[in-house]
């Protein structure tokens, strides 16, 4: 399969990765019928060479697999199929995607709004000094963990404990839908774009565009979210020399 320049929700094209591209191209066997549900995937090693990746590209596209709902990893078995059909509601951690966004929604939207009007200069000075370090970073798994501490700084500049608490309780289901949106649907640009915003608009103590700033940045994460469930899959096997190891 050539990687192809792909579309983002914001319209913008990329480079579908390496991971995204095995991706696809399980998914849509799945999807066809060529792994059959119950049906055990061949081994990571054969897998490897039948699509010409290194090991870590391939465990990624498998986890984004059992991210979806499409197969279970079981240990000293490997890895099975277990639906068929299109997964409407991703799990992230102990919680499914649509209990998470619904929550976001009625948590950190009036958060945004509170920590604009009550945000102290230190607040400040750490949201933008972690902005500014997400945005100079590559690696996805220290994104990920900053992307986190993010949403939590934005809850503590709340000056409220219980919203802090409530961040902290889905920490960990944050990181994972943050890693998968960011594998999959390549999120990190968009994301640190609209966390500028956030920012901007604590700096200006301005509740009504903190409100509106962290409702277009989670609408942007379900509408990402949604396209990947819903997205249509080429059908043939990564190319030797267009993928990354």
């Amino acid at each position: 399969m050539n990687l192809s320049d792909s579309q983002t929700a914001g319209d913008v094209p990329r480079r579908v990765s390496a991971m995204e591209a095995v991706l696809s191209h399980l998914r849509a066997a799945i999807e066809r019928g060529e792994y059959a549900v119950g049906e055990k995937l061949p081994s990571e090693a054969e897998l490897c060479r039948r699509l010409t990746v290194s090991r870590p590209v391939l465990r990624e596209a498998l986890r984004a697999l059992q991210t979806m709902g499409l197969t279970v990893s079981r240990t000293g078995k490997g890895t099975f199929v277990v639906s068929a059909g299109p997964v409407e509601d991703p799990t992230f951690g102990d919680y499914a995607a649509s209990d998470l966004l619904e929550v976001r929604r009625h948590v950190e939207i009036p958060v945004a709004g509170y920590a604009a009007v009550r945000r102290t200069a230190e607040d400040l000075d750490h949201l933008t000094h972690l902005l500014d370090r997400m945005e100079r970073e590559t690696d996805t798994t220290a994104w990920v963990a900053m992307d986190t501490l993010f949403h939590l700084a934005v809850a503590r500049a709340a000056q409220n404990p219980v919203f802090r608490r409530v961040i902290e309780e889905i920490r960990d289901a944050l990181a994972r839908q943050s890693a998968f949106l960011n594998d999959v649907g390549g999120r990190r640009e968009q994301s640190n774009e609209e966390h500028r915003l956030i920012v901007e608009a604590l700096v200006d103590r301005s509740e009504h565009d903190a409100v509106e700033a962290m409702t277009h940045h989670l609408a942007r994460v379900e509408s990402t979210l949604t396209t990947i469930v819903r997205s249509p899959h080429r059908n043939d096997p990564p190319e030797e020399g267009e993928t990354q190891t």
